[in-house]
């Protein structure tokens, strides 16, 4: 029961580790996607290709690992591989360059096609450990792709370009040093120091041990670890052995059976070419947290935006027209014409009222004043502010890249605007409701007034003819006919006084009205050319913070 129940929890916690290290790569993907021109390139192009890599290793078997043997010409990779191997697979060179392409045994009778086709292994360089090669069946081994690499110093330069791809795709790498090559220069600054971060995913093997004299070994593996710590890799396994002689194999065996026994090798080497490229992609990003842009942000940006769409001006215009048209229609008619004369403030600005009733543009533009540089100043310094606050405590290229996403339409907001106040309804297609009934009280007061007129013309051209006296009838001793010309001229007169603080307060509401309609329509605008350019950057700068977390986990 407790042999079963120890293999139930380490599946388990097998089980965790993969659920663990997918959700970080996918963590790391959405750092590639949001961080591209955001975070240094070749950090995102480094991230990209180890997102590549991982999901296409977790596609493959789960059950294998991928363990190279690399080294230079004479280090006796190759005569490493056919011992560990127990047959002769791989050709051992006496001059350079030697091996062309990658040797793979598999042990196990998944013959991990898949794998080695991702590997680019060619296929007459497979072999099967346990059934062409060897009856007998390691089960220590079960599993193991053993690959022998080509030579990382070779003059070809298309073998070292494939030991780079490979060390970088295979799961542990076993690094086989010649006694007296192996502070190789060449060796440590392009394949060891670089995997200062990776130290769990290789080891170190001093092959030919059996030609240093017996004293001077430990002095030797002394002073490869010391050349390895200062390469930052302290902590990696260094064995020493001899392929011909047979000393150290088993030690290094005993290393490929630990690591192949865990069945996490694969998961190891992705792991930590996700830590390693996280944590630059870290130190690139910041650690600020993420930021939103504020209702509080938004205000400067729109009233300078109102004030370049000239909202104030066509407020102004529009409490004036209402003004201009209620005094044709509440006015005294007889003068209330000439008003007429005078250009309506609306159609100065190329808005009139269309059939719809709804204030439309009539042309293409409308004819307001363009912007001019104070404007045009106010404009650039509002979304700088924007942009200043949202990009507060971020880092420079997140902030960079913030800055230049809040002007990038910025070309495209005076048509924008113009667009806007052209196509708002501004509330002045009809005249407010009393108007009407002012307008009929004006025009029965004129109609008492041409009837007062005509009357009295009547008397005086029968008098004039001396046709007799017509009777006039009165009121309070006034004459009716004056009466009715008086009363016509005087109420009208008093009428049309007594309307204007109306229409006045008229205007006023108008013009509020038609700036709220203009500023939503302005605001609408800063919204799709300033506020969701630097919200996209926001969002994106939250994706990869998340991303990361995710990834570092």
């Amino acid at each position: 029961m407790s042999a079963r129940r120890g293999l139930v929890e380490g599946a388990k916690r097998l089980l965790r580790r993969s659920d663990r290290l997918e959700e970080q790569v996918a963590g790391l993907a959405e750092v590639v996607e949001h961080g591209r021109g955001r975070l240094p390139d070749a950090v995102v192009d480094e991230a990209a290709a180890v997102v590549s890599r991982a999901e296409a290793r977790l596609r493959l078997s789960g059950s294998h690992t991928v363990v190279a043997l690399a080294g230079a010409t004479g280090s006796g990779k190759s005569s490493t591989f056919n011992a560990l191997a127990g047959v002769d697979l791989a050709t051992v060179g006496v001059r350079r360059p030697t091996t062309a392409h990658p040797t793979a045994c598999t042990w196990g009778e998944d013959p991990a096609t898949e794998l080695l086709d991702w590997l680019e292994v060619p296929p007459r360089h497979r072999a099967r450990h346990d059934s062409t090669l060897d009856s007998r069946l390691d089960d220590e081994l079960e599993g193991l792709v053993l690959l022998d690499l080509p030579d990382h110093d070779s003059t070809e330069v298309a073998h070292h370009l494939e030991v780079e791809r490979l060390v970088a795709m295979v799961d542990l790498v076993v690094w086989v040093l010649d006694p007296q090559k192996y502070a190789d220069a060449a060796l440590h600054q392009r394949f060891l120091r670089p995997m200062a971060d990776h130290q769990d995913v290789f080891v170190v093997v001093l092959n030919r041990i059996d030609e240093v004299p017996e004293p001077d070994r430990d002095r030797v593996v002394a002073d490869v670890r010391r050349i390895l710590a200062a390469d930052g890799l302290d902590d990696v396994a260094v064995l020493a052995s001899s392929a011909r002689t047979g000393e150290g194999l088993a030690a290094l065996r005993a290393e490929v059976v630990d690591r192949v026994a865990g069945k996490a090798g694969s998961r190891a080497r992705l792991a930590a070419d996700v830590a390693s490229v996280s944590d630059r992609l870290a130190a690139a990003h910041g650690e600020a947290e993420g930021r939103e842009v504020k209702p509080r942000d938004r205000g400067p940006l729109v009233d300078a935006m109102a004030d370049a769409a000239g909202v104030p001006v066509v407020s102004a215009a529009v409490a004036r027209a209402t003004n201009v048209r209620g005094k044709q229609a509440t006015g005294w008619p007889m003068t209330a014409w000439l008003g007429r004369l005078r250009p309506d403030p609306l159609k100065r600005f190329r808005l009139d009222t269309g059939s719809t009733g709804e204030d439309v543009v009539v042309a293409a533009r409308t004819s307001l004043p363009p912007q001019g540089p104070v404007q045009r100043a106010r404009l650039e310094g509002a979304v700088r502010q924007l942009s200043d606050r949202a990009g507060d405590g971020l880092p420079e290229p997140w902030a960079r890249s913030v800055r230049a996403a809040a002007g990038s339409r910025l070309d495209d907001v005076e048509d924008r605007l113009d667009d806007v106040v052209a196509r708002t309804d501004l509330g002045v297609s009809g005249l407010p409701w009393w108007c009407r009934p002012v307008q009929a009280l004006q025009w029965l007061l004129l109609a008492a007034a041409v009837v007062g007129v005509l009357w009295l013309a009547v008397v005086a051209l029968l008098g004039f003819l001396q046709l007799g006296e017509v009777a006039t009838p009165r009121v309070e001793g006034f004459p009716v006919p004056t009466l009715l010309l008086l009363g016509g001229v005087l109420l009208g007169w008093a009428v049309a006084l007594l309307t204007r603080p109306l229409l006045r307060a008229a205007a006023r509401s108008r013009a509020r009205r038609a700036e709220s309609r203009l500023r939503e329509g302005v605001a609408d605008v800063a919204e799709q050319l300033v506020v969701a350019p630097v919200a996209a950057e926001l969002a994106a700068h939250r994706a990869v913070t998340g991303g990361l977390r995710a990834a570092r986990r």
